[in-house]
């Protein structure tokens, strides 16, 4: 049998960052998953999605020795801009700029590809003695006890930890193993995620459009063939979604420019469509013995506000603070608990009421919603209260 400090399960970003953290703080980390992470953007099963790294995600990513290598990859997001393209057309005939200026010198955040991400993170990796990597293994079995974690992975190898991490997705093997149980919201949703390059630059500026069926979101990253270029979250019922990726080509592209309301002026899409479906999802505890769940496995929100992965990253922050140099004790663990899961569970509310806002089809609450993104907008009190909340900061 094997021994590790923590083994990790899930070689998704926040696995994938979780072993860097702790493999940065002297661990013994072990990381495994079922699939190697595609690490190229032509490669099939890349994830075509970006991610916003807000402000105290980034503190995580230095400490586990990776902003240095992904930095120079980053593009700044400045301003999150939200319109109402809610009228009749699809025209913006609402539109605010929340502008990180107003508190702090620092942008909101950085947004970068997660498919980069992937690559570079797991180059990070390599370069730690005191990581593994085991790629195209997952958990098969875990029994959990007060003094030490067994593990079994899906080639019969068997794993002693100290701690294990479940950061396996939202139907977490880990999870399921330790016998937890969520709460899920549906929304028959599916979301479309591509890049795009576009006529205007973006100008540092994230844009979420919101009219019926869900946001759609143009996200800024570096430019592509010297054209600007911004990642594409669009989010429909699954229906509207079946039929836009029925379109040929040409149909498809009026579709996309009318959705956009014209903001960057024309887009031209500039990689292939990839397909998840919306969920809102939180697990019953966030902790077993000797294991702690966190990204998917604890908790799943739609892409609204740049909150996913950063959630995640969270959950990461506070695990390692509260494990010290005792990870797995559960002490260190119903800590984790009592302090993440009502932080998240509050999150997971407030962005189900922003995504049920903005799938309104009847035009009278469509106006209401204007009205009311315009009336929080103009009280500046209210305006940086809301920008602070959405970056975690107190």
């Amino acid at each position: 049998m094997d021994d590790t400090d923590i083994l990790i399960s899930g070689g998704g970003i926040a696995g994938l960052v979780a072993a860097a953290a702790f493999g940065a703080a002297g661990h013994a980390v072990t990381l495994v998953d079922p699939a190697p992470p595609v690490t190229d953007e032509g490669a099939e099963g890349a994830d075509l999605r970006s991610t916003a790294f807000l402000q105290p995600s980034v503190t995580v990513l230095k400490a586990a020795g990776l902003w240095d290598g992904l930095a120079p990859h980053a593009t700044a997001l400045q301003i999150m801009r939200i319109i109402d393209a809610g009228g009749d057309l699809s025209q913006a005939r609402l539109s605010r700029d929340f502008d990180a200026s107003e508190i702090s010198d620092q942008p909101f955040g950085w947004n970068l590809p997660n498919w980069l991400l992937k690559r570079e993170i797991a180059a990070r990796l390599a370069s730690l003695p005191n990581v593994r990597f085991l790629q195209g293994v997952g958990t098969a079995a875990l029994v959990a006890r007060d003094a030490e974690a067994l593990v079994t992975l899906t080639d019969g190898t068997r794993i002693r930890a100290r701690l294990v991490i479940g950061a396996d997705g939202r139907n977490s093997p880990v999870r399921t193993a330790l016998g937890i149980g969520t709460r899920t919201l549906r929304y028959g949703q599916k979301a479309l995620a591509f890049a795009v390059t576009h006529d205007r630059p973006h100008e540092n500026v994230s844009t979420e459009i919101h009219r019926s069926g869900g946001p759609f979101t143009l996200v800024p990253l570096p430019d592509r063939d010297g054209k600007p270029c911004s990642a594409v979250v669009w989010m429909e019922r699954g229906p509207e979604v079946a039929r836009l990726r029925a379109l040929p080509p040409g149909d498809f592209a009026d579709a996309l420019n009318t959705r956009s309301a014209g903001v960057l002026g024309h887009l031209t899409q500039a990689t292939r469509l990839t397909e998840w479906p919306i969920i809102s999802q939180i697990a019953d505890s966030f902790t077993g013995p000797r294991t702690a769940l966190i990204a998917e496995a604890a908790h799943v929100v739609p892409p609204i506000g740049a909150q996913g992965l950063n959630m995640s990253l969270a959950d990461l922050a506070d695990l390692l603070a509260l494990s010290g140099d005792r990870p797995g004790e559960k002490a260190g663990l119903d800590a984790y608990n009592r302090r993440r899961r009502p932080e998240a569970m509050a999150r997971l509310l407030g962005i189900d009421a922003l995504n049920r806002t903005s799938m309104i089809a009847a035009r009278p609450l469509r106006d209401l919603r204007a009205a009311a993104l315009g009336s929080l907008y103009a009280v500046a009190p209210v305006r940086k209260l809301l920008m602070r909340a959405g970056l975690g900061m107190h």
